[in-house]
């Protein structure tokens, strides 16, 4: 099976919280197994995007150092997020 290209999500020249929104906005569109590509050069974002796909209950694939920025490969997960004020059974 041959897997599609990644979304891409340019985040460039953006701060927090512009690329966790835009990073949860393409996912939220994303079918199950989709994978999302993050492009964004703000700092704050090495911590913001792993915590956020843990919230979402997505998968970090990758992250790499890309001249002055990150690229972040997430996977759409399969299983449904669950909102950090909803209690767990």
């Amino acid at each position: 099976m041959i897997e599609a290209d990644p979304i891409l999500v340019d985040a460039r020249g953006h701060r927090c919280p512009v690329p966790s929104l835009r990073l949860r906005r393409a996912l939220e569109a994303a079918t199950p197994g989709d994978l999302v590509r993050l492009l964004t050069d703000d700092p704050l974002a090495r911590i913001d995007v792993p915590h956020l796909l843990g919230q979402l209950g997505d998968e970090l694939v990758s992250v790499e150092a890309v001249g002055s920025g990150w690229t972040f490969l997430a996977r759409k997960g399969t299983a449904p997020a669950i909102h950090p004020l909803e209690q767990r059974p």
